[in-house]
C-alpha cells in the first residue's frame, strides 16, 4: 500500500469524523431547536465562527494524529474558549455543544495529568446548562438527565480524541509494516551472501585448484589433464546449480555430499587426510543440525585450502555430552586468526541453535575449528 495515499486517507477520516460535531453549532443557531427558535442574526456570523472553531479543532486533531501538541496550544485553546462560550451570549443554547469540540481538544493538547480534568469542565458546563435551559423536570428525573447529558457529551469528546490516536497507530503500524518488509529484505540479502560465499568459496577454489593441475599434466600426461578438466567442468556446473538454489532458497546441504568433496579436494591439493566421523545418518538428523554441519565441513575445509600452508588435516566428529560436534584441525596455520564472513556466517548458524563455534590456534602450530550443537537443537 503506498504510504502517501495512506497518509491521505487517514486525514480524510479525521475530517469526516470531526465534521458533523463541528457544524452543529451553527446549524442549530440558524435553524433553531424545539425549544429555541432560530437566530436573528445574519447567517454568516454563526457560520464564521464555527468555521474557525472546526479549524482549530481539526489543527489539535491533525497534530494528535502525528503524536504532537501544535505549537502556541495554550493560545488555541484560549481561542477555542472564547469561540465556545463568548456566542452563548447571542446565540444562547444551540451554540452549547461546541464545548465538545473545546473538550475532545483539551483531551489532544493538554499534558495528560490535567487533561480529564480540563475536558471535564466544558461538558459540565454544557450538560448542567440543557437541563437549567430546559422545561421544569422532577429533581431525580432532572439530575439523570444532566448525568445522560454528561456521559453522552463525554462519549463524543472521547470519540474525537480516539479518532485522532486512531490515525496515529494507523501511521505506526504502517511505518512498522515499511521497516518489517525492509529487515526481511535485509535478512534476505544476508541469508544470500552468507550461502553465496559458503557454496561458491570451496568450489572456486577446487575450479583454481583443478585448472592449475590440469595445466602442470597438460603436456606430459594429457590423459589425466583431460580427467581433471572434465572434474572442472562437473564442479562449475554444481557450483551453477547451487547458485540457482540458494537464491530460490532451496539449496540444503549434504553432509555425506561435503565430506566426500572434501576428502578429494584435500587430497588434490596434497593435504593428508584422516577422516573419523561417527555422527548419526543424515535422515537421523534434524534437517537445521545436519545442513549447519555440512556447512561446517565446507567453511572448514575451505579456510584450509585457502588460508593455510596445512600437509595434513583431521576431520573427526561423532556424539558427547548430549552434543553433536565437528572438529577439523590442520597444521599449517600462521598468523592471526582472521574474522571473515565465512567464519562469522557459520558462526550464525551455529548460534540460532544454541550452539558454539570455536576457532584457535593450539599452540603447536595447529589449528582448529570445532562445532558443537546440542541434540534437541531442531
Amino acid at each position: 500500500m503506498n504510504p502517501f495515499w495512506t497518509t491521505r486517507r487517514t486525514r480524510l477520516f479525521l475530517v469526516v469524523v470531526n465534521l458533523p460535531i463541528a457544524v452543529a453549532p451553527p446549524v442549530f443557531t440558524l435553524v433553531g431547536t424545539p425549544q429555541t427558535p432560530p437566530t436573528p442574526y445574519p447567517a454568516l456570523i454563526p457560520v464564521a465562527l464555527g468555521l474557525l472553531l472546526a479549524a482549530l479543532q481539526l489543527r489539535h486533531s491533525m497534530a494528535a494524529a502525528r503524536g504532537e501538541r501544535p505549537e502556541g496550544w495554550q493560545w488555541t485553546l484560549g481561542a477555542m474558549a472564547v469561540l465556545a462560550y463568548l456566542p452563548l451570549v447571542w446565540f444562547g443554547r444551540p451554540w452549547l455543544d461546541a464545548q465538545v469540540l473545546l473538550a475532545a481538544s483539551a483531551l489532544m493538547v493538554v499534558p495528560r495529568r490535567c487533561a480529564v480534568p480540563v475536558a471535564a469542565v466544558p461538558l459540565v458546563v454544557t450538560a448542567v446548562s440543557s437541563a437549567w435551559q430546559s422545561e421544569p423536570l422532577d429533581d431525580v428525573v432532572q439530575f439523570v438527565f444532566v448525568v445522560l447529558s454528561g456521559v453522552l457529551l463525554s462519549i463524543i469528546a472521547v470519540a474525537l480524541y480516539g479518532a485522532a490516536r486512531l490515525v496515529r497507530l494507523v501511521e505506526e503500524l504502517q511505518v512498522a509494516r515499511m521497516e518489517l518488509g525492509e529487515l526481511a529484505a535485509e535478512r534476505e540479502r544476508l541469508r544470500l551472501s552468507r550461502d553465496l560465499h559458503d557454496l561458491l568459496g570451496q568450489s572456486l577454489f577446487a575450479v583454481s585448484l583443478k585448472g592449475d593441475l590440469a595445466i602442470r599434466l597438460l603436456r606430459h600426461e594429457p590423459g589425466k589433464a583431460k580427467a581433471e578438466i572434465e572434474s572442472l567442468v562437473v564442479v562449475a556446473q554444481e557450483a551453477l546449480r547451487g547458485v540457482r538454489e540458494v537464491t530460490r532458497d532451496e539449496h540444503v546441504a549434504s553432509l555425506p555430499k561435503e565430506t566426500e568433496g572434501a576428502v578429494a579436494l584435500l587430497e588434490a591439493a596434497g593435504i593428508g587426510v584422516r577422516l573419523d566421523l561417527d555422527l548419526p545418518a543424515p535422515h537421523e538428523l534434524p534437517d537445521r543440525v545436519h545442513a549447519t554441519l555440512a556447512w561446517a565441513l565446507r567453511e572448514g575445509v575451505t579456510n584450509v585450502l585457502r588460508h593455510s600452508q596445512a600437509t595434513g588435516c583431521e576431520i573427526t566428529g561423532g556424539t558427547r555430552d548430549g552434543k553433536y560436534a565437528l572438529e577439523i584441525v590442520n597444521d599449517g596455520a600462521d598468523g592471526e586468526i582472521g574474522e571473515g564472513s565465512g567464519l562469522a556466517g557459520l558462526s550464525d548458524r551455529v548460534v540460532a541453535l544454541s550452539g558454539s563455534a570455536v576457532v584457535e590456534h593450539t599452540g603447536d602450530g595447529r589449528f582448529r575449528l570445532s562445532v558443537e550443537i546440542p541434540q534437541e537443537a531442531t
